[in-house]
């Protein structure tokens, strides 16, 4: 997927088997290039300045940082995926960016300690098993006084109406047990705290799924799930759809999750 703001989302090999799609949140794309906007203006590069993303996908957000840091400076991205490295990379290319592209994730970023200026994260906390070495892994790669902004979800802020509330709540629950680390979002401050960075800010903002989606492939896939699981019946989720679908028809339908972002700096 080459659409900017929705990169796929990364995952270490024992968060593999524990894929939560949430490309059907597609329709919510402008309130994640609304955190995106606030996420650059937090960083506030300079020219000269070394900046990196982790998780970079296809590079978009790499390719803002070199057209702000020029070609005194660094704009780089790290990404463990062969396939969306290439792709950053070509992008880069026909471009004529200075951007560049490296192998690595976030447990373990390919440069020195106290290189960057500025680092950015975005989705990826949520999928990871350790996130306390990537927080660490981030605080590490910081110069002193640089500054870090870090973005994730909250699946335990997610609204699914209408719908019997049980039946909504247990498909919620089902989808924070397939998460590897869905609480991420409210987590962030203290794992940047433990790892020697002070907090600057906290902010937020709710997904909003359109209308037009309707139930959406998300909802579709994890109340499936659930019934798996044993946590509702068939008739319950095919209930649940159909509450949904006429929700989505007559306009009384929403579905959101709230997104953190943090902005941190390493003391001087």
């Amino acid at each position: 997927m080459d659409t900017p703001g929705l990169r796929p989302d990364r995952f270490d090999s024992a968060g593999q088997n524990q894929l939560v799609d949430v490309r059907d949140l597609q329709a919510a794309l402008p309130g994640i290039q609304r955190l995106r906007t606030w996420a650059h203006q937090a960083l506030a590069l300079n020219p000269g300045e070394r900046a990196v993303d982790i998780g970079s996908g296809t590079g978009s957000e790499v390719l803002a940082f070199a057209d702000v840091v020029g070609p005194t400076g660094e704009a780089i991205g790290v990404e463990p995926d062969p396939h969306l490295l290439a792709s950053a990379e070509r992008r880069a290319a026909e471009k004529g960016s200075t951007a560049k592209f490296h192998s690595g994730d976030a447990y373990g970023i390919p440069f020195g300690a106290d290189y960057f200026d500025a680092v950015l994260s975005e989705r990826v906390f949520q999928h990871l098993t350790a996130p306390a070495r990537a927080a660490n892994e981030i605080a590490r790669v910081l110069r002193p006084g640089g500054r870090t902004v870090v973005v994730d979800v909250d699946w335990d802020t997610a609204i699914v109406h209408p719908g019997d509330r049980r039946v909504v709540r247990e498909v919620i629950e089902t989808l924070i047990s397939a998460t590897t680390n869905p609480l991420s979002g409210r987590r962030l401050p203290g794992l940047l705290t433990q790892a020697g960075l002070v907090i600057d800010e906290v902010g937020s903002h709710a997904l909003v799924q359109t209308r037009a989606a309707g139930p959406g492939s998300l909802v579709d896939r994890i109340s499936a799930m659930a019934v798996a699981r044993g946590s509702i019946t068939e008739a319950e989720r095919n209930q649940l759809l159909a509450d949904l679908e006429r929700g989505a028809r007559t306009g009384d339908i929403h579905l959101s999750v709230t997104m953190f972002a943090v902005l941190a700096h390493k003391p001087a």
